[in-house]
């Protein structure tokens, strides 16, 4: 009982200068990105597979928590999304450079990386223009980040047991099909703040 209360008021001194509990939480993800990409480059699947389930319970975790203890900071908005990318972008290139048996295909992961750099670029074009920018996240958007999440988890179960082809396939397929639909929304939304 008597280390919950020093862990609470831990918690509390550090949401006091700014950081609390979900940001550590935010940066415990970008620290484990270094452990993902070590086991991935030992052919270790499963410890791959833990990290990055570990990594996605601290994503779910962090927002909850930013909410529930109200601490939602500028800080926690910057740091949340780099912790993501990170995680994604470092998992599609390095799985795709693996020696692992099922991979990903090379058009897959230019697809998903061209993606996030075209949407960065044009967020910063609209900054420079506008003097600053709005993202809404959309339904295309959660849909492409569950899909290319899912796909990262596929490939990593397919390398520890046996999944179908036609699974991952179609798996990768669902991921590409709205990494291209979400692109075209967000441009769309783009070109509308442009205009006004």
């Amino acid at each position: 009982m008597d280390r919950l209360k020093r862990l609470w008021i831990w918690i509390e001194g550090t949401a006091k200068i700014g950081i609390g509990l979900p940001n550590w939480l935010t940066i415990l993800r970008i620290f484990l990105v270094p452990l993902f990409v070590i086991f991935i480059g030992y052919n270790k699947p499963f410890y791959a597979l833990i990290v990055f389930v570990v990594a996605g319970i601290t994503d779910a975790l962090d927002g909850f928590l930013a909410r529930k203890l109200n601490q939602i900071t500028y800080l926690g908005k910057i740091l949340d999304p780099i912790a993501d990318k990170t995680l994604l972008v470092t998992s599609f290139i390095f799985i795709y450079t693996s020696n692992f048996e099922v991979k990903f295909p090379f058009w897959y992961v230019v697809i998903v990386i061209s993606r996030d750099v075209y949407l960065l670029a044009g967020a910063i074009l609209i900054y420079f223009l506008k003097g600053g920018v709005k993202i809404n996240p959309s339904l295309f958007g959660k849909a492409t980040t569950f899909f290319q999440i899912m796909s990262i988890i596929v490939i990593l179960i397919a390398n520890i047991y046996f999944i179908p082809m036609y699974f991952v396939k179609i798996t990768i397929y669902l991921s590409t099909l709205f990494t291209i639909l979400s692109t075209i929304n967000y441009t769309n939304e783009g070109i509308k703040q442009l205009m006004r």
